[in-house]
């Protein structure tokens, strides 16, 4: 097994569950680069986790600003030159909340979700991709959700069937194809693709009612940034447990 030091990008990575996943991949001896929007606040979570001796750094990173993705990947080339890890974690949900409102849903709050939640995911990690081939054995883990099931919803008495947020829930459906998809192209190579639904989340997201906490929520991705050489590819888990699609 190689010595050399893992590098892992988180995005949406200075808060919640970004910020989380990037402290147990640390506490791993995996040095994590934060990516954040505002960079002030990504070098203050880097701060908080260098106090847990955790090999971090924050780096300026909006999922909506492709010019971002190109320095974050000279960057990234330049001082490591490789990417281990790749956690599409930045995500928003912008629709109301008042039940299933899919029939006044707007098109500015779809394209606002996909561009985000969709795009913004599949333009960064083509781009990141010549790195994380570089690596001895890659990981590219999407954050998906329980409310990408289309079985689920679609099945009476489960768990969401009457939580319906039409831009959230398509976008993360779609995310859910990238995976299958890219994973499929990637088959025959080291790198594996997988989705995480890191459950209902005490986060500013998961909102009231939400049922893990924070340390619970980081646990899938981590789990599938690391998966040993013979583990899955092209799924879609949460804690270990297949989700259906």
């Amino acid at each position: 097994m190689s010595s050399v030091k893992k590098v892992a990008l988180i995005t949406g990575a200075n808060r919640g569950i970004g910020l989380e996943t990037a402290r147990q991949l640390g506490r791993q001896g995996i040095t994590v680069l934060l990516g954040a929007r505002d960079l002030a606040k990504g070098e203050a979570a880097a701060a908080s986790l260098k106090k847990d001796s955790i090999d971090a750094r924050a780096i300026k990173l909006d999922v909506n600003a492709p010019a971002d993705y190109v320095a974050a990947a000279k960057l990234i080339e330049k001082d490591f030159g490789r990417l281990d890890i790749l956690v599409n974690n930045a995500g928003i949900l912008v629709d109301a909340r008042k039940g299933n409102e899919t029939s006044t849903t707007s098109a500015e709050i779809l394209r606002r979700t996909f561009d985000t939640n969709f795009f913004a995911v599949v333009a960064l990690t083509q781009t990141l991709l010549p790195l994380i081939r570089k690596s001895e054995a890659g990981r590219i883990v999407n954050l998906s959700s329980i409310l990408a099931s289309n079985t689920l919803h679609a099945t009476k008495g489960s768990p969401i069937y009457d939580a319906k947020h039409l831009a959230y829930d398509a976008s993360k459906t779609a995310l859910n194809s990238f995976t299958i998809h890219l994973a499929h192209e990637l088959r025959d190579t080291k790198i594996k693709v997988n989705s995480a639904d890191p459950g209902w989340v005490k986060t500013d997201m998961g909102g009231e009612g939400a049922q893990l906490e924070i340390e619970e929520g980081g646990k899938t991705s981590v789990q599938l940034a690391t998966l040993p050489d013979d583990g899955p590819t092209g799924g879609y888990f949460h804690l270990g447990k297949s989700q259906p699609w």
